[in-house]
């Protein structure tokens, strides 16, 4: 007999329902801020998957008529702690990878593919939390007020994040371009 498919997909959960359509809709939002809280595709990509299964699973415990996105943001957020605390504990080192291709392929000038490159690494070289405000505020265009709230901090808290983040942004994105010259 051949092996059950048990994953979830659109045609299974019915393409028609609005959460799912909303789920799959925010699913490049949610690869970019894994990316952001992993340092790395292949930790990203099962993230996501987590927090999709996940969410799959306890949809009943979101609260019709709330932001989808918050949710969803927070789940993948509560993961990735999880999962960084069993790394701990089982005392496995994660180590990020090369930089990756970050710049779309179809691009013609590699000028923007190396800065595209540049600001991943700079980005990587982030403390964890400044990386997340960035993340956020920045790439995925959350207001200050809702990433504050989804991280669970004051937004005076995440003003400072993003300030150091910025200055360190900036510092290591200068230095690179004067050290190319």
């Amino acid at each position: 007999m051949p092996p059950r498919d048990v994953t979830p997909s659109a045609a299974k959960l019915g393409s028609g329902d609005p959460f799912v359509r909303q789920m799959m809709n925010l699913l490049p939002r949610l690869r970019r801020f894994a990316r952001a809280l992993t340092q790395g595709n292949s930790d990203a990509d099962d993230l996501v998957q987590l927090t999709v299964e996940k969410c799959l699973r306890e949809r009943g415990r979101w609260a019709e008529g709330s932001r989808l996105d918050s949710w969803m943001f927070t789940a993948m957020r509560n993961a990735w702690i999880d999962e960084t605390r069993m790394r701990s504990r089982r005392r496995e080192s994660f180590v990020a990878g090369e930089a990756e291709q970050v710049a779309d392929g179809s691009v013609a000038s590699e000028e923007l593919k190396v800065q595209a490159m540049s600001v991943q690494s700079a980005m990587a070289a982030l403390p964890t939390d400044q990386r997340v405000a960035v993340a956020l505020v920045l790439v995925d265009g959350m207001s200050y007020q809702e990433a504050a709230a989804l991280l669970g901090i004051p937004e005076g808290t995440l003003t400072s994040r993003l300030s150091r983040a910025r200055a360190t942004l900036l510092s290591k994105l200068t230095e690179g371009r004067h050290g190319h010259h």
